[in-house]
């Protein structure tokens, strides 16, 4: 046990020392080399579904990290919180490319069409409020507006995480209509993510779950 503990601390001892501005850059390849593929002929007969599609699925894979710091941290001790506002703010910035394409690419602001594709393919509408909920959450994700809102009412509005998670989920799920390992893997994920924040926390002032130093409160849980 004190081997591994060990070994843990050496990893955050390394990871204090990982720029993260770098990382945002490094966190958008993924979209660059989707669009190349596009362009380049590579995601096959449908391309821009397959683009659509890639995006989306970055975004909730985006999303997932968000949610897996707090676990890593309580059950492993593994301190991933200076990450965190860089991960979600990945997610809505995939999500925002995601949309864009939607709009601009497969439906050219066509609102009447649009407005047909909201009635004939209801999941839409959930991938279109998982993005809403996002927007606060990005919005809110400087220092500036920690102090502004109180760390408290933060916290709360950045909660808006889990139902954005499920939503997005949901939508991935019903839109590739298919229970194969792919999809049920990421709702299994999204699903025990959720549900170890159920879990009793007894034990945990000692242990990896506590925030109590002030650089802590502001990068707080969503």
């Amino acid at each position: 046990m004190a081997a591994t503990l060990t070994a843990v601390d050496r990893v955050n001892d390394a990871l204090k020392r990982v720029p993260v501005l770098p990382l945002y850059f490094v966190a958008l390849v993924p979209a660059v080399w989707t669009f190349y593929q596009a362009l380049t002929g590579q995601l096959g007969a449908d391309p821009m579904r397959a683009l659509e599609q890639g995006l989306g699925l970055w975004a909730l894979r985006f999303m997932l990290a968000v949610l897996a710091v707090t676990p890593l941290m309580r059950w492993t001790k593994l301190r991933l919180l200076r990450f965190r506002r860089m991960l979600g703010l990945t997610v809505f910035y995939y999500a925002i490319i995601h949309l864009s394409v939607y709009l601009a690419l497969d439906q050219q602001f066509y609102w009447g069409a649009i407005l047909r594709d909201l009635i004939k393919r209801p999941y839409i509408i959930f991938g279109m409020t998982a993005f809403v909920m996002l927007v606060p959450m990005a919005a809110t994700s400087t220092d500036g507006m920690v102090r502004r809102l109180g760390t408290l009412a933060w916290r709360n509005l950045h909660r808006l995480a889990y139902p954005a998670g499920i939503l997005m989920v949901l939508h991935y799920l019903w839109l590739v209509k298919s229970w194969t390992t792919g999809p049920l893997t990421y709702a299994a994920i999204m699903a025990i993510l959720l549900g170890l924040r159920l879990v009793p926390k007894s034990g945990r002032r000692s242990g990896a779950g506590r925030t109590s130093s002030p650089r802590e409160a502001r990068t707080a849980r969503a």
